[in-house]
């Protein structure tokens, strides 16, 4: 047990609250984030750390022990905020029209604030590197983590860490998974086209509503009858659009929606049975159509040694009950580009205790005594990890 780090951190914990509500207060969605990076620059220079723009309006701070050598490792935290309109009264409510923390980052950027700041006064002490990543545009495909590592931010890093605050999970629990986490989040849009008429003569038009009910429903049928049962995957639609008046056929119907699969030849055949069936079905009501089907970050894969590196200290610092193994989610993350370049691990942390909204809801929130805990947990993995030499 560390108790001095755990002091180190605990005693930030009004800091911790104030560093998320600012941020709530200040949302910024992807590659706007310039009032947060402004401020996350401001903070970190005040601690004497170096820093440098990355990925437009990311940054990566860098940390080195006074000994010089040893390892290096990373660790993330996202920036933007969701294009939706927060709902609720509470006094951190979301100053900027149109955009909320609806997804935590605002947690995450606090937690990873205190790991630096409690390391940085620490510095004669750390055995090797450490690298802070805030990066931005975690929510919009193609996402800010490739341009983050095109632009150096992994360079001489030797493992990566990250998390996620969770609303399924009880307040200050871990959850993490060994190997396949999260999946490859895919989105596509379907435009079918028909030919317009009056309502009550649709004899004379091509209904293009009607292909796609059918559409809806043929589609669906993919992952059902088409998929290994034993496999994951899930075909959802989003969104329905077209016509302006209800005595008018309209004469073209946009449908969208999401594929998420782990496997990347389960992506594969998800959408060329989609292709097959929209083209006959299409063809069979005398429409026609296109797909735009875009791929999504690839699937999360985590290093199983690190994992269990992450669930170890978890369990050591945190309580032998505060962490465990847990089942995949079909969510999607960008950090996935992170774990392809360098060995690594990412992982929930429980902040949901009388939160009833999801992620992604207008009036999602969360519990901030998740904040001190994991911000600890993160800080004592880190220090675990310099002083192993890098070896877990």
């Amino acid at each position: 047990m560390r108790d001095d780090l755990k002091a180190a951190v605990y005693g930030l914990t009004d800091e911790l609250t104030g560093w998320r509500r600012e941020f709530h207060r200040h949302p910024e969605v992807a590659y706007r984030e310039v009032w947060t990076s402004a401020k996350l620059r401001s903070l970190l220079e005040g601690w004497g750390l170096p820093v440098e723009a990355c990925a437009k309006t990311g940054l990566r701070a860098v940390l080195a022990g006074a000994g010089g050598g040893g390892p290096t490792v990373a660790l993330r935290a996202d920036m933007d905020a969701l294009p939706i309109e927060e709902e609720g009264d509470a006094p951190y409510r979301s100053l900027n029209p149109g955009a909320t923390h609806a997804c935590a980052h605002d947690g995450h950027m606090a937690i990873l604030l205190a790991v630096a700041k409690v390391l940085a006064a620490r510095e004669d002490g750390i055995k090797g590197r450490v690298v802070f990543l805030f990066q931005p545009s975690e929510e919009r495909n193609p996402g800010g983590a490739k341009p983050m590592i095109e632009e150096g931010a992994l360079d001489g890093v030797d493992a990566v860490f990250g998390l996620h605050l969770w609303q399924p999970l009880p307040t200050g629990t871990l959850g993490i998974v060994k190997g396949p986490m999260m999946a490859q989040p895919d989105d596509f849009t379907i435009v079918v086209r028909g030919k317009g008429g009056h309502g009550s003569m649709p004899h004379q038009a091509v209904d293009p509503i009607l292909a796609a009910a059918q559409l809806v429903v043929s589609l669906q049928s993919i992952v059902s009858r088409n998929v290994d049962p034993l496999k994951p995957a899930v075909l959802s639609f989003g969104s329905v659009s077209g016509g302006t008046i209800y005595n008018v056929i309209p004469g073209e119907v946009s449908l969208t929606g999401t594929v998420r699969t782990f496997d990347p030849a389960l992506q594969a055949l998800i959408e060329g049975r989609m292709r097959a069936i929209i083209e006959d079905t299409c063809r069979a009501f005398g429409a026609t159509a296109e797909i735009r089907y875009q791929k999504g970050y690839p699937a999360l894969v985590n290093d199983v040694r690190m994992a269990e590196f992450v669930l170890k200290t978890a369990r050591d610092v945190l309580g032998a009950d505060k962490a465990t193994i847990i089942d995949p989610v079909m969510g999607g993350e960008d950090f996935a580009y992170y774990l392809q370049k360098v060995p690594g691990a990412f992982w929930f942390f429980g902040a949901g205790d009388g939160r009833p909204h999801p992620h992604h809801h207008p009036a999602f929130d969360i519990d901030e005594r998740a904040l001190a805990p994991a911000a600890f947990h993160m800080a004592s993995l880190v220090l675990d990890f310099l002083e192993r030499g890098g070896k877990v």
